[in-house]
């Protein structure tokens, strides 16, 4: 009888990367999403922000109470190479502790029994054996770790290092086979992607990427998340809008759009150089900007607020993630005179109004257009309802669209359609289906 494996990924969409690359070196565990039935249970834990670090240790500990006397419990991931030490000491539950670093060796230590934090990074390749989960027609692509960016409020460049990007050659193979095994949409996504192959001396290596990619028979279309605006230039925003396979997905984190609070949050472009970026990858047809703000960092004064809050205003963004300020160790912001975290929660549920304002506006827009969409299965809103996503948009973190008219179609999960969308229901889109694409 195989042993039974439950495990939790928390945190980002990259971190879930080398969660699949544990599943795939665990292949012949049978998954359980019952914990207290499995033999080994590893949570994949987020050490980025301190909301992240509490769900982190209420996770272990959750998972520590429910195990089986002969159980392992493993912990991996961000926050046990960020506070390693002091995990080890406070957590005699755990059985394994492992960073960043040993994801491809995870059947290993399982076997040995043994903690492992290599000094080195681990960055997937063309070779992981990952186990690609929730879709089978989506998969995330990681470019590179580590960052070489100096944010003033980040601790990541301290536990994943400085920027260590992957060959075109090993991303394109990997996406290959992917495409084989019947994936055709893909999210490409890293700490700083804009800054891919800039280790290895090239600043235009996401635009070869790009075209690398769209190369390839088979995949149907693709994003980019998470570009930097210091290093995003006009010719990269435009190698995506001539792309036939890449959507006009911007994803560009602010943080802030105050001159004097993009200085000291270290961000590297001064407001008009990014509003210029803004307003040209908005002024693109078919173009989806997602954007997100930190409420509260160290030296923001009711000036700058206001003036963040006016600019998320006129602008209308598509999307807008709120962060409230983490103080975080090994960060510049750490030893600066720290707002109250009265003000900074009242400042992100103010931003938070914002930012539903300006998503439902960008819904309201989608009424009586047509839209190519992946049916992604049954709805949670109700059983006769279809969950179906945009292409244009990411999955998991821009919503759903309804389908409550397939139109005596039979769609399947992964299946394309076009769509019409008929009317907006609060932050939902309803609509019916006009034709399958192959």
């Amino acid at each position: 009888m195989a042993k039974k494996l439950h495990l939790v990924s928390l945190g980002c969409n990259k971190n879930l990367v080398d969660s699949e690359v544990m599943l795939g070196k665990l292949y012949s565990y049978e998954l359980t999403q019952d914990v207290s039935e499995a033999d080994v249970i590893i949570v994949n834990t987020c050490g980025f922000i301190e909301a992240a670090k509490i769900e982190s240790i209420d996770t272990i500990l959750e998972a520590a109470q429910q195990k089986k006397d002969d159980a392992l419990l493993v912990v991996s991931g961000c926050l046990s190479e960020r506070y390693k030490d002091e995990l080890i000491k406070e957590l005699p539950e755990v059985d394994i502790f492992t960073g960043v670093g040993d994801y491809e060796r995870i059947d290993e230590l399982i076997l040995q029994k043994q903690s492992s934090f290599s000094p080195q990074v681990y960055l997937v390749n063309e070779n992981a054996p990952r186990k690609i989960t929730g879709s089978n027609y989506h998969a995330y692509i990681k470019l590179s770790e580590g960052c070489n960016q100096n944010c003033s409020f980040c601790a990541i460049p301290s536990f994943k290092g400085r920027l260590h990007s992957r060959s075109i050659d090993s991303i394109v193979k990997e996406v290959s086979t992917l495409i084989e095994q019947g994936f055709k949409d893909f999210t490409f996504i890293s700490q700083d992607t804009s800054s891919y192959g800039r280790d290895f001396g090239n600043k235009n290596a996401l635009i070869d990427l790009i075209q690398q990619i769209e190369l390839l028979p088979g995949i149907k279309s693709a994003r980019i998340l998470y570009l930097y605006p210091s290093t995003t230039s006009f010719e990269l925003i435009d190698a995506i809008t001539a792309s036939n396979v890449f959507q006009n997905y911007f994803d560009m984190p602010i943080q802030h759009i105050s001159n004097k609070m993009l200085k000291v949050m270290k961000r590297g472009l001064n407001k008009e150089k990014t509003i210029a970026l803004l307003e040209y990858m908005k002024s693109i047809p078919n173009s989806f900007v997602r954007t997100a703000v930190i409420a509260g960092h160290p030296g923001e004064d009711e000036k700058d607020f206001k003036e963040l809050c006016a600019f998320l205003e006129e602008f209308e963004f598509d999307r807008v993630s709120v962060f409230e300020y983490s103080n975080e160790e090994n960060t510049t912001a750490f030893t600066m005179p720290q707002i109250s975290k009265d003000i900074i929660r009242k400042r992100a549920d103010i931003l938070g109004e914002i930012a539903k304002k300006s998503m439902k506006k960008s819904l309201q827009k989608m009424v009586g257009k047509e839209y190519l969409v992946a049916i992604d299965g049954v709805s949670n809103e109700h059983e006769y309802l279809l969950s179906a996503r945009p292409l244009l948009w990411a999955p998991e973190i821009d919503g759903e669209m309804l389908i409550n008219d397939t139109n005596e179609f039979n769609p399947k999960h992964g299946d394309y359609f076009r769509a019409k969308v008929t009317e907006l229901a609060l932050f939902q889109p309803l609509a019916t289906l006009l034709e399958k694409v192959q």
